[in-house]
């Protein structure tokens, strides 16, 4: 048995407030404040961005907040979602040593696994699929992801139970290289929900006791519930005030491409689009001024992406690619969906184009 893991329950809150009580739970856990942690979350119609997505690339901004829909970004990696109280959020947070596993992959294949045995429990053919879903027959009955801070784990997934498709559809701008990849001619074919499979939406608790019961059983911990704490609740206020609740945070990176001198890349690997928005300088255009990656990828530890753009600062364009995998090459640095070839292939395909315009405005 790995342990006892305190369950908590925060109910509807507003989006910016749940992902800033995401930021107070790591913290609390990195000081020793509270025990290792599962937490159940829902919210009121929102849409929710990656923390390194561009906002207005995945959401469509003008119609959400003409029908009062929140938008919120994350302060983990991974896609766009739409959330509203048909869908129930879970997650973990506990020591990097509880399982005695080392490698996020690992971790995520177990922690699905186990969250897809629960949800089996309610008699639907739960399944994981690589490297971060859920699946009933080919379609997404949840997400995941995560990354490690320090020695704590952070890893979170959504079941959906009951969501109307076209709202998704209506607030989110669903890219179509991820419709074209599965063959796939909306959204709305991609995602299952435990209404439609089971004919009628469970009970809320019914859906957490299940996935308790398969976590428990599957990772060898003892789900007990508990209560949330003062020290929590005022951790996740100051969160929300001083960052993670203002339109600053969640415009940070919003449509890189409309400014000017701004070069984009893209590269699809199997772990879905990374987008690179480059400028350049020097009398040749031969060395990076600066670099934004954005993408629905998940990267431990959490600044790393941060720490890569800055480290392209500076740097000639032929030695991109090496400084890229010297990066990745470096201590306790994991990726779940994407590999450094893909930064790379991004990066490269973004100066390319740079290249081509350059060639086009000499052409007589």
């Amino acid at each position: 048995m790995a342990g006892i893991f305190r369950v908590i329950d925060t109910g509807v809150r507003d989006g910016r407030r749940q992902i800033a009580f995401d930021q107070a739970l790591i913290d609390a856990h990195k000081a020793g404040w509270i025990p290792d942690t599962i937490r159940f979350l829902r919210f009121p119609p929102t849409a929710l961005i990656g923390r390194h997505q561009a906002l207005s690339r995945e959401v469509k901004v003008d119609y959400c907040r003409a029908r009062g829909i929140g938008i919120a970004r994350r302060i983990t990696g991974g896609g766009a979602l739409y959330f509203d109280e048909g869908q129930l959020g879970w997650e973990l947070v506990f020591h990097r040593s509880t399982l005695g596993i080392a490698s996020l992959a690992e971790l995520a294949r177990r922690i699905c696994e186990a969250a897809a045995a629960g949800l089996a429990l309610l008699g639907v053919r739960a399944a994981y699929r690589p490297r971060n879903d859920i699946e009933v027959d080919g379609r997404k009955l949840s997400g995941t992801g995560g990354f490690f801070d320090g020695n704590t784990l952070f890893y979170q997934g959504t079941v959906l139970v009951d969501l109307n498709p076209p709202d998704m559809i209506a607030a989110l701008n669903v890219p179509e290289a991820k419709l074209a990849k599965r063959a796939l001619d909306s959204a709305a074919q991609r995602v299952v929900t435990l209404k439609e499979l089971l004919g009628a939406a469970p009970r809320i608790d019914a859906v957490q006791e299940a996935l308790l019961a398969g976590l428990a059983e599957r990772l060898g911990i003892a789900p007990v519930r508990g209560a949330i704490t003062p020290e929590e609740e005022a951790l996740a206020a100051s969160h929300y005030d001083r960052e993670i609740g203002t339109d600053a945070f969640v415009n940070e990176i919003d449509d890189p491409a409309a400014d000017a001198g701004v070069l984009s890349g893209s590269h699809t690997g199997a772990g879905g689009t990374i987008t690179a928005y480059v400028r350049l300088e020097g009398r040749q255009r031969e060395r990076i001024r600066e670099v934004l990656i954005t993408g629905d990828f998940f990267v431990t530890p959490p600044r790393a992406v941060f720490d890569l753009e800055a480290s392209l600062r500076g740097v000639a364009v032929d030695e991109v690619g090496t400084v890229i995998e010297r990066f990745f090459a470096g201590p306790r640095m994991e990726l779940l969906t994407a590999s450094p070839a893909d930064f790379r292939a991004a990066v490269e395909a973004a100066i390319g184009s740079g290249v081509c315009e350059d060639a086009v405005r000499q052409t007589p």
